[in-house]
């Protein structure tokens, strides 16, 4: 996939391919619809962490890469990022910002957002932004900025719910190339939080040992894996 290199790497997991959508079906479709389309309007999204803001956001990268054209996903929340970082991204086909409301009220953070939000819409890009709130309740200080976002399609999105964490794990799991048994996916439900954001993240992590260590996802290759880092 190809995105502008800003140090920030997409996750492999996260594609739309791994997300179970539950009560999310129409944001994705309209997410799919932007990482394709030139022309359509920016694309807003909220929720509770945990709830796949991310996952949707690098999914949305993902599928642009796909096909061929350049994305940028940026954390706006990330202490190594500053406002002079989004110049350029205009040239883009799209770009996902994510932790919107981590910049808000800040004025160097809001003019650059400005800038990038009209002169993305003028070449045809598209702009995707995530945040724990909608447009409206953000504390912006730019009128001009607070009026184009909140002009957004606005998205809320619904976290997974709980009885339907464990079907959408093995799906990922699946989708990764690995086999997680029951017996381990029971260990990691009761073990873990059962946030799907927070489950992925430690999927991802078990991904990367098994295929260093060629082993399966026994529970006590998982215990070994997860015990160090919570001693």
């Amino acid at each position: 996939m190809e995105q502008l290199p800003l140090g920030v790497r997409l996750r492999t997991s996260s594609t739309f391919g791994t997300f179970h959508a539950g009560d999310n079906g129409a944001l994705v479709t309209a997410l799919r619809a932007r990482a394709l389309q030139s022309g359509l309007s920016p694309a807003w999204l909220w929720g509770a962490t945990g709830a796949g803001r991310t996952h949707l956001l690098q999914a949305t990268c993902a599928l642009v890469g796909e096909h061929g054209a350049a994305s940028a996903y940026l954390p706006l929340g990330a202490e190594w990022l500053a406002p002079g970082m989004l110049a350029g991204l205009e040239q883009l086909a799209v770009v996902c910002l994510d932790d919107v409301d981590s910049v808000a009220g800040r004025a160097d953070w809001e003019r650059a957002l400005f800038v990038l939000y009209n002169e993305l819409g003028e070449r045809g890009g598209r702009l995707v932004c995530a945040a724990r709130g909608a447009p409206a309740t953000l504390p912006i200080l730019l009128p001009d900025l607070a009026s184009r976002l909140a002009a957004s399609l606005v998205w809320q999105v619904r976290p997974l719910p709980e009885d339907a964490v464990p079907a959408a794990l093995q799906a990922l799991a699946a989708a990764l190339g690995l086999e997680l048994p029951d017996e381990t996916l029971q260990y990691l439900l009761r073990r873990l939080p059962r946030g799907f954001a927070e489950l992925c993240e430690v999927l991802d992590r078990l991904d990367g040992a098994a295929l260093a260590r060629q082993r399966r996802l026994t529970v006590p290759f998982v215990r070994s894996v997860l015990e160090p880092a919570d001693g």
